[in-house]
């Protein structure tokens, strides 16, 4: 007992008792050691003097490195042994009372930890905080921190079982206070403990969330009062960030069951979970949801890993248990909710597509599918959906229209000029136009509105560029005048902050039909909608509103100015495209200056096209068809041969030219009374008619002089006939019916 009072006196006083003089730090630790065996009551005074001691020993261990590059010598030498002393007394005693010896020593080690890290981030030989794995090589080479780590590890090993909050509350705390330079700790326990760690800290992250409210940390999401108080759950934040470079995975099915587990309070625990309390109460289920918006809304690739599978789990009985848990909530707790859901989703740079299909799907009743026995959603789903789908809307215009934080777009320069605020979310759209142009024009209640003012904002955001594809789409797939209309309200929307758009689209249209992008039934469908376009004039004329009068005139003069790129196809292979192009370019105006090449190849293909249109009703005619289609593209015809003809004496002339030539042409005298002759004049016979001989000229002309010509053979095949077969038939010619002869 009186060894034992001296150690205690020369503890205290730091002082040798029997000597008289001043302990040095080895002697002064080894009575600390000897204490912490003998009397456990004194291991809180113990453990706080060998903070100094640990302390100590990393200081010499970082000079050495230093000065001389040699970390086996020097100071640290001489408390090393110290260290490890004091590492097997610590892990005896938590091997024999772990309840007693792991909550303490934990606490200790981790923030005894953090310190460490703390102070000596600042040393030369110190790599930056960024760099976690040649942080951990160096500290994991150092006695003393390595001893604090492998002693936080058995501890934790150790309240597995009984108590594993405490010891991840203690990382929390210390990874607040000492984060960045603390990261390289969190990532080694993380790493040795995935699963503990994820759903351990998520638990302690969801307790911190709830004690300090919703409402004071969603003001995070706009960087409202960052630097005031530091949350628990940016140390959550960091912890699963470090953790998804190897366990991504593993954190993503832990975020799922959170969610899943707080919509049904009655379903039973996992194995995973029943160590936990936050399941079995109301409180911390009703927070689950906010707190994982919160932990999406401060990383986004934990937000990417859980979004796709998301929306997938979103199914009806889900968006009823989830309606059932938001309407518990306080009004204003749920507005922030609804805005951080709407932050989330704007800053999305995937999956917007499926999310923007969820939120219209939903919130339309006529779009809702309900499979099987279950429910339909009540009023109160589709009106948050609704809701939310509207909230995203006007969050999205405020980014569009302010994108350039206080500089108003320029309607004169290109987007690309001016300052441009990135929008994930209608960054990935920018890929689906086409889909959201063919949802907008099936006109489905309130859904083609969302979509249509969707892309009104698309093509503001995109510039120019996707402005163009979003008209040229609309154009394209419009396949009646109410679809049609879509479009020329997208160009009203737009034409107020940025011009040209109805060139540039005709131009973008042209190009497509020289790269042969566009197929038959869609060119045909772009070529009606840009004839209806231009034939609204007559409209206007008539007295209807004017307010497609300016798009009309825009069109046609977009349209006269490619009159040279839309000419050949009147000799399209589909008669419904050379219809359709016939039927624009006979309503479209005249360009005041042209090039006579493009004029003569006009004129050209205009005769030719209306010797086919005649051909096809004559056709149509005789086989009982409906010849309405076939005399609409003749009187066509006629009228863009009549609109040539007055143009200008050159097109004057060619046209006569082409008409008097092709009327005497023999391949079209069978539309005038005639019949089609051979060279001698001959009636030409039908090849289903005249009999096969069995012997071509052609063929005996393509062999001559590759066989041998044997002296007084002679050649059986001429033009009269074949030798011993008899001259050609001559067929009785037959005069056409008068009343079939076409007057022209």
């Amino acid at each position: 007992a009186q060894e034992l009072s001296q150690e205690i006196k020369s503890f205290i006083s730091g002082v040798d008792t029997a000597q008289g003089r001043k302990l040095s730090v080895r002697e002064h630790a080894r009575c600390a050691v000897r204490l912490l065996r003998s009397v456990p009551a004194c291991r809180g005074a113990v453990l706080e003097h060998l903070r100094g001691v640990y302390d100590e020993h990393v200081s010499a261990f970082l000079h050495n490195l230093e000065t001389e590059g040699d970390a086996s010598s020097g100071v640290s030498s001489n408390l090393e042994d110290i260290i490890q002393e004091v590492h097997g007394v610590l892990s005896e005693f938590i091997r024999l009372n772990p309840r007693a010896w792991a909550p303490l020593v934990s606490a200790w080690a981790v923030d005894l930890l953090g310190q460490l890290s703390s102070k000596h981030a600042g040393r030369r030989v110190a790599p930056h905080s960024s760099s976690l794995n040649e942080l951990l090589q160096l500290w994991m080479s150092c006695a003393a921190t390595r001893s604090l780590m492998e002693a936080y590890s058995q501890c934790l090993a150790a309240m597995l079982a009984w108590c594993p909050d405490a010891c991840v509350d203690a990382l929390l705390d210390t990874s607040v206070q000492h984060s960045p330079h603390f990261d390289w700790v969190v990532a080694h326990i993380g790493s040795a403990f995935p699963g503990t760690i994820i759903s351990r800290v998520l638990a302690c992250g969801l307790k911190d969330f709830c004690s300090h409210g919703a409402k004071d940390q969603g003001l995070m999401v706009m960087g409202v009062d960052k630097g005031s108080r530091v949350p628990k759950i940016g140390s959550v934040v960091g912890i699963l960030g470090h953790l998804a470079v190897h366990h991504s995975d593993s954190i993503r099915k832990e975020l799922l069951r959170m969610f899943q587990e707080s919509l049904s309070p009655s379903s039973p625990l996992s194995p995973t979970s029943s160590s936990t309390s936050w399941e079995s109460s109301p409180q911390l289920r009703r927070a689950a949801v906010p707190f994982l918006l919160q932990l999406a809304a401060m990383s986004p690739n934990l937000f990417g890993a859980v979004s796709a599978e998301l929306v997938e789990l979103l199914r009806p009985p889900v968006l009823l248990q989830l309606q059932a848990l938001l309407q518990g909530l306080p009004r204003e707790e749920l507005d922030n909710m609804l805005g951080l859901a709407v932050h989330l989703i704007s800053q999305s740079p995937s999956g917007g597509a499926r999310v923007l299909r969820f939120l219209a799907d939903t919130a339309t009743p006529a779009s809702v599918i309900i499979s099987g026995p279950t429910p339909s959603p009540n009023e109160g789903v589709r009106e948050g959906c609704d809701r939310l789908l509207q909230m995203l809307l006007l969050h999205l215009h405020k980014l569009v229209f302010n994108r350039s934080d206080g500089v108003e777009v320029n309607p004169h320069h290109p987007a690309s000029s001016q300052p441009k605020r990135v929008i994930p979310f209608l960054e990935e759209l920018q890929s689906h136009i086409g889909e959201l142009c063919a949802e907008t024009l099936r006109l489905e209640r309130k859904r083609h509105l969302w979509l249509h003012q969707l892309l009104c904002l698309l093509s503001v955001y995109g510039g120019p560029s996707v402005a163009t594809e979003t008209f040229c789409q609309l154009l394209t797939q419009a396949r009646n005048p109410e679809e049609l209309a879509l479009a020329w309200q997208l160009h009203t929307t737009l034409s107020s902050c940025m011009a040209g758009l109805i060139p540039a689209a005709v131009a973008r249209c042209v190009a497509q039909i020289h790269t042969h992008t566009l197929g038959p039934r869609q060119l045909r469908q772009l070529l009606l909608n840009l004839a209806a376009a231009i034939q609204s004039q007559d409209e206007e004329r008539r007295g209807a509103a004017g307010v497609q009068s300016s798009m009309a005139i825009q069109v046609g003069s977009a349209v006269s100015g490619n009159l040279h790129d839309f000419g050949p196809l009147l000799l399209h292979g589909d008669p419904a495209v050379s219809h359709a192009t016939v039927r624009l370019l006979s309503c479209s105006p005249l360009p005041r200056t042209s090039s006579p090449a493009h004029l003569l190849l006009l004129s050209r293909a205009a005769v030719a096209h209306f010797f086919l249109a005649l051909r096809i009703r004559g056709e149509g005619g005789k086989g009982g068809r409906d010849g309405g289609q076939a005399g609409e593209a003749v009187n066509c015809s006629v009228l863009l041969l009549s609109r040539l003809a007055v143009y200008s004496p050159l097109t004057l002339k060619a046209v006569l030219q082409q008409l008097v030539e092709g009327a005497l042409h023999k391949g079209n005298a069978d539309l005038f009374g005639g019949q089609i002759a051979d060279m001698s004049g001959a009636p030409v016979t039908c090849p289903s008619v005249s009999p096969d001989l069995g012997a071509s000229l052609l063929d005996i002309n393509c062999r001559f002089g590759t066989t041998v010509n044997f002296s007084g053979s002679v050649w059986s095949v001429f033009h009269a006939g074949v030798i011993g077969k008899g001259l050609k038939v001559r067929t009785a010619t037959q005069l056409p019916d008068p009343s079939g002869v076409i007057q022209v």
